[in-house]
């Protein structure tokens, strides 16, 4: 059992549940004008699955987040109605209740902004506006009585705030927690982990230094910081450009044009990144730092699903920002990121590690 790690913040607890009952992860935060009942979770879950929230009736948040594969959708990037391809990596909705961003670029503080989005965007759900969502939802009796019990609305008055804290409840319900990992550091059980998935973690947050952006704390591990940061993936797609591609991005969008539908449409001012949305020039190709729980389960990798396997980011991450070792890197790359000098049975160990992050309750939420 590993006593102490080299942060002190690292120092080994003792066991830890949450009020959720999942070993290594924090009570979930709810908001104050959205609490959760088991009705609005209910509802939120036929929403999340409606597909006729689309412009060919085949599109759901469902479409890129299936429960069947970790709510991910197992593509690089995700297709929307129609077959038309994004620019972005769908995340996996895991644990997605502790973020305090949503979207790669952080665009949108909360669950309930971010399911708002992608009916209308013009490469997801292809909808003019909210209009026609808002008719099917008025227009279904099952919809109107489950709205009138949870909200208290008629059927003209519900509105696309309800069906987004609805989407938003049942998000937070989908938890997995209680790993190999959690059970060995959280709960002190020193057979958990293999010998090699041990010696993986003290890479993590070692040699490796995976643990600077990827956060473990005493009592619990989101395996985030949730911020932004320019690793250097998407950089080759713009370099030489950036200042042209920002300036024209900026331009637009002093326009009125909207961030959501320009970074899902345009390649090029979708790898801004996070400067899409603060227009810090700090933050040219920042991107938020993913939960790596569950991990094993939710490839590709990276903003673009450029990235195949976890053997291919621990090279990337290896060579100091570069799929290769002799590509140019960016000029905005974060400071942290520098060659590791990994060897291949190293690399191999936090393979193995990061394998001990998939949660036992994966198999649960894939099937309910």
């Amino acid at each position: 059992m590993i006593k102490r790690l080299s942060l002190s913040c690292l120092l080994l607890g003792a066991s830890f549940t949450t009020s959720a009952g999942l070993l290594g992860l924090p009570p979930v935060p709810v908001p104050v004008d959205n609490p959760q009942t088991p009705e609005k979770i209910a509802l939120g879950k036929r929403l999340f699955n409606d597909a006729r929230f689309s412009a060919d009736g085949k599109v759901s948040c469902a479409t890129c987040h299936q429960q069947a594969k970790a709510f991910t959708d197992g593509l690089p990037v995700s297709k929307g109605f129609n077959d038309l391809t994004g620019t972005r990596n769908a995340p996996t909705v895991i644990n997605a209740a502790y973020m305090r961003s949503l979207f790669w670029d952080g665009r949108e503080p909360d669950l309930e902004g971010q399911s708002m989005q992608p009916p209308v965007n013009p490469v997801e759900g292809g909808l003019p506006d909210h209009g026609p969502q808002l008719r099917v939802i008025r227009g279904d009796p099952e919809y109107v009585r489950a709205f009138k019990r949870v909200f208290g609305v008629e059927a003209g008055q519900i509105a696309m705030e309800h069906v987004a804290k609805a989407i938003a409840s049942f998000e937070r319900t989908i938890l997995a927690g209680d790993s190999p990992f959690d059970r060995y550091f959280y709960g002190a059980d020193q057979t958990a982990m293999t010998a090699e998935q041990v010696q993986g973690l003290k890479l993590f947050v070692g040699k490796g230094r995976c643990v600077s952006c990827h956060r473990i704390e005493q009592t619990q591990a989101l395996f985030t910081d949730n911020r932004f940061h320019n690793i250097g993936i998407g950089f080759k797609k713009i370099r030489g450009k950036e200042q042209e591609i920002a300036a024209a991005y900026l331009q637009s969008k002093h326009r009125g044009a909207n961030v959501d539908v320009t970074v899902l449409t345009k390649q090029d001012m979708s790898e801004l990144g996070r400067f899409a949305v603060t227009e810090n020039v700090t933050q040219v190709g920042a991107f938020k730092t993913p939960t790596l729980r569950n991990i094993a389960e939710t490839g590709p990798y990276m903003h673009d699903g450029s990235l195949e396997t976890l053997e291919d980011v621990i090279d990337f991450y290896n060579n100091g920002g570069r799929v290769k070792e002799n590509d140019p890197l960016s000029g905005f790359l974060s400071g942290g990121i520098r060659p590791l000098d990994l060897s291949d049975r190293e690399k191999q160990q936090l393979v193995a590690f990061l394998k001990a992050l998939t949660s036992h309750q994966l198999e649960q939420l894939t099937q309910r």
